[in-house]
């Protein structure tokens, strides 16, 4: 067994990858799509579910939207960056299922840093249209030669432009 006496510390470089999604649509439309094909369930409630693992699976299934995911939390930057002048509507969302994080932890904890996901929701100087920014999950998660883990990264990854890529879309 590996003893530390004292600390460590460990410096590990990662190249994340953005990816900003540009939509014709309004701020409120595509809000008004993103919302019903997620389901909701708050931090606070997700980690302190009791009950058996089968328990806790059933639970988060009754909680996640159409596209496999709950809103755990949100900021609306909105509320406060008038105050400095900016006028715009902001959103970040934190959202996720535990269920897919089990298959990304399970190969490294280290995930857990970036599980949940999160997406900002930014309407257009004009206020006419949106985008949504988010970070590919992968390229956070994923730091090493860790075939499973990537394996179950890119399936988030997937899932998440899955969701905006049609949140987006022009009807």
């Amino acid at each position: 067994m590996s003893e530390i006496v004292g600390s460590k510390r460990e410096e590990i470089a990662f190249t994340g990858k953005r990816i900003r999604h540009y939509s014709s649509l309004s701020f409120d439309k595509v809000l008004a799509r993103l919302r019903p094909r997620v389901g909701e369930m708050s931090l606070d409630n997700v980690v302190g579910q009791p009950g058996t693992r089968e328990e806790f699976a059933a639970k988060i299934q009754e909680n996640v939207g159409d596209s496999g995911f709950m809103l755990m939390a949100q900021v609306d930057h909105s509320r406060w960056i008038s105050k400095y002048g900016i006028k715009r509507r902001l959103l970040r969302w934190i959202f996720g299922n535990p269920l897919i994080a089990i298959t990304m932890l399970r190969h490294d904890y280290t995930a857990g840093l970036f599980v949940p996901i999160e997406l900002l929701l930014a309407e257009s100087d004009d206020g006419a249209t949106c985008n949504i920014t988010y970070v590919v999950p992968s390229s956070l998660i994923v730091v090493d030669g860790n075939p499973e883990l990537l394996a179950a990264a890119q399936a988030l990854d997937a899932k998440a432009e899955a969701l905006i890529t049609a949140a987006v879309a022009a009807d």
